[in-house]
């Protein structure tokens, strides 16, 4: 009886010890959007590539602040609630990268959603089923015609590394990273 209470009470202790490393991977926080895919917690969002803060895309009317568009849409859905963040362990750009949700909302899957980001499935070979997610946001964003799908833009890469639209002023500073 003994060393069944004995075994119990380390079973449970491991269990303890594994919830609880776990949790350390796991960051409860209000947010505040410093980009489109960079929140004030300084996470990279894994799996989405949300417009530049100063990049443009173009629409019927001409050229439009997407890239603000996109971290002013990351900021209202940050304000709604709590976000719970799951680190991946990897990093880019010197950040930590992880999922964050918000009121169980994946913020990635909202802005591709919102045609505000792109998905980055080569970062989610990890992960498939989000991939699928991502990939069905961002087809469902394209049909809707929602956000940069109303016109023409620069994949958000291609924007770093210096590609612009003809209607966008080569003088507009340095990429955002």
């Amino acid at each position: 009886m003994r060393m069944t209470l004995v075994l119990a009470l380390a079973l449970a202790a491991c269990g303890g010890a594994a919830s609880q490393a776990e949790d350390t991977a796991m960051i409860r926080a209000d947010g505040r959007a410093i980009d489109g895919d960079t929140v004030s917690f300084d996470v990279r969002i894994f799996g989405a590539d949300a417009f530049e803060k100063r990049q443009s895309c173009q629409n019927a009317n001409g050229c439009w602040p997407c890239g603000k568009a996109a971290q002013d849409y990351a900021s209202k859905l940050l304000k709604s609630g709590s976000s719970t963040i799951r680190l991946t362990g990897k990093q880019s750009y010197g950040r930590p990268i992880g999922t964050v949700e918000i009121g169980g909302q994946d913020l990635g899957e909202s802005m591709i959603a919102a045609g505000l980001a792109v998905p980055a499935t080569s970062f989610l070979k990890s992960d498939p089923e989000r991939a699928q997610r991502y990939l069905a946001a961002y087809e469902s964003a394209e049909a809707r015609r929602v956000g940069v799908h109303a016109g023409y833009f620069i994949d958000p890469a291609k924007w770093r590394r210096g590609e612009r639209l003809a209607c966008e002023s080569r003088g507009r500073g340095r990429p955002d990273r």
